[in-house]
């Protein structure tokens, strides 16, 4: 049930999934609170702020967002499981979803291999350090003692004070990709969030392996771009599409029918900013939610029909503020 005050007129919540949007990790400092601000006034759903190495720490943001809306769901995506003490998180996030109730959403990933290992922070085993981190959170959050003596994770005995203790706690999902990831977080996670670009055909290949067994939400981050003019909206997208040169984007492609001429193009362009920009049109229009208004729901409605359950546009371009204006007309 979404939660609304009668001065704010809400217009977007597409079939069963909702419409958010990204803080890009770059926005400047003056504008973040603008940004949610104005995301929220206009109906977003949701707003999702990023911890990328070398940017702003994840939960502060969350912090500063939900003090300065009054509506709007605030995701955090992702924290690394590597970086922080699971006890110590549990008490920083319960700290959030008490003073904001039912308003927070938290994922937690493996981070950047290449981030992780810089800071000494990357495990031998990531996927048991994420299997063990986000279950040992849960419970924390619950309000349930733990004694956990696992390979990564070790808790004697501790339990969150019962005036510490949201009354609902949080929903924790897993940041991940590739099978095996995809496969702990259906085990242990509320739900997957799933980092651009995000196509229908790779959420149906994810869901495959996420397998769920109960209720599971699945967040998905994309390059957005809006414009009445198609090409404008193309071209905007297009820059932000580098990302998809680096391997570590290979699971999201794999199910795409132009995959092996993707990857061909790849091979033959010597950075990620000559390859995006040799993208053609048609697969910046399946990579990103890009177009018109109309073309951009269109894409939205195949991504919630696939089992999206919560769409992040992620704003792209030299102005946030402007290109989250253009956004707003999908809703």
């Amino acid at each position: 049930m979404r939660r609304e005050p009668a001065e704010v007129e809400i217009t977007m919540t597409t079939r069963d999934g909702t419409i958010g949007v990204l803080l890009p990790r770059d926005t400047p400092t003056r504008d973040i609170i603008p940004f949610a601000r104005r995301a929220e006034e206009h109906g977003f759903d949701e707003l999702w702020v990023v911890e990328d190495l070398g940017y702003r720490g994840g939960l502060v943001q969350a912090a500063t967002v939900l003090a300065s809306t009054t509506r709007i769901r605030v995701g955090v995506g992702l924290l690394p499981a590597g970086a922080r003490n699971v006890a110590f998180t549990a008490m920083e996030i319960a700290s959030l979803a008490q003073l904001h109730p039912d308003r927070l959403d938290i994922a937690v990933g493996h981070g950047m291999p290449s981030w992780m290992r810089s800071v000494g922070a990357w495990p031998k085993s990531p996927l048991t350090l994420l299997a063990e981190y986000i279950t040992v959170l849960k419970s924390l959050l619950s309000g349930q003692p733990v004694d956990q003596h696992g390979k990564y994770v070790h808790i004697d005995g501790v339990r969150l004070h019962e005036s510490s203790t949201p009354a609902v706690a949080p929903a924790v999902l897993a940041g991940v990709r590739g099978p095996k990831s995809l496969a702990v977080s259906g085990d242990v996670a509320d739900g997957t969030l799933l980092a651009e670009p995000v196509t229908p055909a790779y959420v149906t290949e994810a869901l495959k392996h996420i397998a769920p067994t109960r209720p599971h939400r699945l967040v998905a981050y994309n390059i957005a771009a809006i414009d009445d003019d198609p090409a404008v909206a193309l071209a905007t997208a297009r820059p932000a599409l580098a990302v998809v040169a680096e391997p570590d984007w290979r699971p999201h492609i794999a199910p795409l029918p132009f995959h092996d001429d993707l990857v061909a193009l790849r091979s033959r362009c010597d950075s990620a900013e000559e390859f995006a920009r040799a993208l053609p049109d048609e697969w910046v229009r399946q990579l990103a939610v890009a177009g018109t208004p109309e073309q951009a729901r269109s894409t939205l409605a195949g991504l919630l029909d696939a089992g999206v359950t919560s769409a992040i546009l992620a704003p792209v371009g030299p102005d946030y503020r402007a290109s989250l204006e253009s956004l707003a007309a999908i809703l």
